[in-house]
């Protein structure tokens, strides 16, 4: 088997229900939740018209401005997948348009993440299909190979594994190891719950703000 040109099965995935317990959580909520130590990067941002990105992760490894193995990637993606594209964050090649998110759409498919660019941006832009992506580009793809499906990839420091959670909203994206998915829901949830009582308490003017003198203080700043 040639090393870098090979495809695998996804073993396990997060569970369809804890998937849709988190796509009612901000994406900040989860980060915080892991210690802000988890993220996707600043360059990947949604293409599409607005909304949710959540479900197990399809990986695929592909040789910048390459798209063959994707296009394998959304043959083998199961309903409620997320196909994600390790394409070394190159913005010379789109690797997805309009038919190929068409296509995944009518499979089912929940999203795709490109860590690279993608085209027809008219049309995905005005489309709730989710798609993040790094870049646009209207140069296409080729389709030689080599590349993987299903291995470990990374995106700017963010471990994806096949299966494991990835969600996306306006604020970016985050992968949540499938082993700590309900650790980091009950934490998320908590984050959440607080933040939302905290806003009610500001639309009332109850927002005391003593805390930030006493921080100023205790890290010892002048001038107060």
């Amino acid at each position: 088997m040639p090393i870098g040109f090979r495809i695998h099965p996804v073993t396990q995935r997060i569970p369809a229900e804890l998937v849709r317990r988190f796509a009612d959580l901000p994406v900040a909520n989860v980060s915080d939740a892991m210690g802000r130590m988890v993220a996707g990067g600043a360059s990947l941002r949604p293409m599409h018209a607005g909304g949710v990105l959540a479900g197990p992760a399809v990986t695929v490894k592909a040789r910048p401005g390459d798209n063959l193995m994707l296009h394998k990637a959304l043959d083998l993606a199961e309903p409620g997948d997320v196909v994600v594209v390790d394409a070394g964050g190159d913005l010379t090649n789109a690797l997805i348009g309009e038919l190929m998110t068409a296509y995944a759409e009518t499979r089912g498919i929940a999203g795709i993440v490109i860590y690279g660019a993608i085209r027809d941006a008219k049309t995905i832009r005005e489309n709730a299909f989710p798609v993040f992506a790094a870049g646009i580009t209207h140069r296409g793809p080729y389709k030689d190979g080599p590349g993987e499906v299903n291995v470990p990839i990374a995106i700017e420091g963010m471990v994806i594994r096949p299966g494991d959670l990835l969600l996306g909203d306006d604020d970016g994206l985050v992968c949540v190891r499938l082993e700590e998915a309900e650790t980091v829901f009950a934490t998320a949830s908590a984050k959440h719950a607080a933040e939302t009582a905290q806003m009610e308490k500001i639309r009332r003017g109850e927002n005391p703000r003593a805390w930030v003198d006493e921080t100023l203080k205790r890290l010892g700043c002048e001038g107060l």
